[in-house]
């Protein structure tokens, strides 16, 4: 596979901001309590949980998402609504590692089950911190430069560490349709063993949505098979998952923080990458701003387009839920990296 892989701190890998879904059928985008209802009641802390609920649960399901469209999820601070929710609610659903605010609330919660998505698959370190690598003498420059990393950068410059309650492992699964469906099923497992009287329909759901994931990984593995490079550079290390499991690598121009100015030297560096390997474009984020992207881009002679995290889905989204816009990530990085 032509992935190049880091030791990396768990601060120097890019969590995704995860945000909630507010078109969701039966996904609350206000804060109306999430318990009592005549429905299985679920707490979700961002977008990608609250898809799998709405998905798996259908209509025996009320799902509400803390984190709401547009907003900061690394740094969000629950009310005391929310906090009230997740006493009331039947499950709580969530990434540990990725939210500490949202960690800590369950954790202390007397929600009823609760759901930690990092518990159902594998999680692995990988990523790409800002300042990049050496193609001749990688490993032992990336160990250095890791470690160095890991003294520069705190937790309060991007308002959360991943090296801790993650262990320094990359949240991003949910990018990779393959883990994204382990996932999956995990949760539908945990939605029959919570709510007995619908378990059925939970495992029909589990297993529909498993072969949906099944066939957007065909899609990708067959689209992305044939290319003219297998390098495409992002603002921030979202994309390892995908990367590995596509054959592709990930050049990250910031690792922490996708609005961060890069150095004149990692630019410099991004430049010659992109020369040699034949890379066309700089990817940016549609919650984010795009100035950092076209730095980069305007530097190098490379051209900017849009891969989306699905950190949430807002009018700027390449589609309304977590497959259109998976789809549109195809899409982008075939014309991106020549596919034929």
């Amino acid at each position: 596979m032509n992935v190049r892989r880091r030791r990396i701190s768990g601060i120097a890998v890019t969590a995704a901001a995860a945000l909630g879904l507010g078109t969701l059928s039966a996904c609350s985008s206000d804060s109306a309590a999430a318990g009592n209802t005549d429905k299985f009641d679920v707490v979700a802390s961002f977008y990608p949980m609250a898809f799998l609920a709405e998905q798996i649960g259908g209509e025996h399901v009320n799902v509400n998402s803390l984190t709401q469209p547009g907003q900061e999820p690394h740094d969000l601070e629950l009310s005391t609504k929310q906090r009230a929710q997740l006493e009331e609610t039947d499950a709580a659903l969530f990434l540990k590692g990725l939210q500490p605010a949202v960690d800590e609330a369950i954790g202390q919660s007397g929600a009823k089950t609760k759901i930690d998505a990092a518990t159902l698959t594998s999680l692995e370190e990988h990523g790409a911190e800002a300042g990049g690598h050496d193609h001749e003498g990688e490993a032992a420059h990336e160990e250095e430069h890791a470690e160095e990393h890991a003294e520069e950068h705190t937790e309060e410059e991007h308002g959360h560490d991943h090296g801790g309650e993650a262990g320094g492992k990359d949240p991003h699964v949910w990018l990779d349709p393959v883990k994204y469906a382990e996932v999956a099923e995990g949760v539908g497992k945990a939605f029959e063993k919570a709510d007995p009287d619908h378990a059925a329909d939970y495992k029909k759901n589990t297993e529909a949505l498993v072969k949906k994931l099944g066939e957007l990984n065909t899609k990708f593995e067959t689209g992305l098979k044939d290319t003219d490079t297998k390098v495409f550079i992002t603002t921030h290390a979202a994309f390892g998952y995908l990367a590995e499991r596509y054959g592709l690598t990930e050049e990250a121009i910031s690792g922490l923080s996708p609005e961060s100015e890069p150095s004149a030297a990692r630019v410099k560096e991004l430049e010659k990458m992109a020369k040699a390997d034949g890379v066309s474009t700089v990817f940016y984020e549609t919650l984010v701003s795009d100035r950092t992207a076209k730095t980069v881009a305007k530097d190098a002679n490379l051209k900017t387009d849009v891969l989306d995290p699905l950190e949430g889905i807002t009018d700027k989204s390449r589609g309304d839920d977590y497959f259109q816009v998976m789809e549109a990530n195809l899409k982008a990085l075939q014309t991106a990296l020549g596919a034929k």
